[in-house]
């Protein structure tokens, strides 16, 4: 992979493997960091999502996640006024939903210190879609500062789709958000988890902003700026 090209490229390393993409030294790029959780139950494809963020494979059978993973994704953007250019590590953490039944310290640990839950449906699952409001006031409460984002899996599943489209935009316009919506066995590669990304590395630059309490230019993320940059 060459890191001299932004920003067609992601960066994905599984956790601990590398600390941060490699940059020429010239090149003074500010890292900001957060926490992500992958919430959902069962078999609605957390684990194949952090996989397909990370540009890891994906595995062709379904198993329950024994324990908690975390894995990282380095996300270029550029803020609109200034120019700057920053990476958004997600350090995203997965627990399997059966592994939180069993062990009470698990579900506290992956809400420490989060700032953003991803809530997973699947397509070809309705109680998965019907349970994500009950995640939501589970996992959050209205005066907390995270950033939720919903995601449908198995968008490419549409035989089997057990979700319609008019519900899906009834729940958005209850949630005041978008419904994300990546495949399951195909995948459209960059193209399909950009948009997931650039909203999160916007939303949570933008719960940063109003953090504290001053305004900041948002981040433009690619591919929608203007275009490529060459980093040499």
């Amino acid at each position: 992979m060459n890191y001299g090209l932004f920003p067609f490229f992601h960066f994905a390393f599984l956790y601990g493997l590398l600390e941060a993409p490699v940059m020429p030294p010239n090149l003074k790029v500010d890292t900001v960091r957060y926490k992500v959780f992958i919430s959902g139950k069962s078999g609605v494809g957390k684990s194949a999502l952090a996989a397909r963020l990370t540009g890891l494979e994906i595995p062709n059978l379904h198993y329950e996640t024994t324990g908690m993973e975390t894995s990282v994704v380095f996300w270029p953007v550029k803020l609109r006024e200034t120019g700057r250019v920053l990476f958004f590590h997600f350090q995203l953490w997965d627990c399997g939903e059966n592994v939180m039944r069993r062990f009470d310290h698990m579900l506290p640990s992956c809400k420490e210190h989060v700032d953003a839950i991803l809530f997973l449906f699947s397509f070809t699952d309705h109680g998965s879609f019907e349970d994500i409001s009950n995640q939501m006031s589970r996992l959050t409460d209205p005066s907390d500062r995270v950033v939720r984002l919903v995601v449908g899996t198995k968008f490419d599943l549409f035989m089997h789709t057990d979700v319609t489209e008019s519900e899906i935009a009834v729940f958005q316009e209850v949630l005041g958000a978008p419904v994300f919506r990546v495949g399951g066995d195909v995948s459209n590669g960059l193209g399909e988890i950009a948009p997931l990304l650039n909203a999160l590395a916007e939303n949570l630059w933008h719960q940063d902003c109003a953090n504290a309490s001053y305004n900041s230019p948002l981040p433009s993320t690619y591919p929608e700026d203007t275009g490529p940059e060459v980093i040499v």
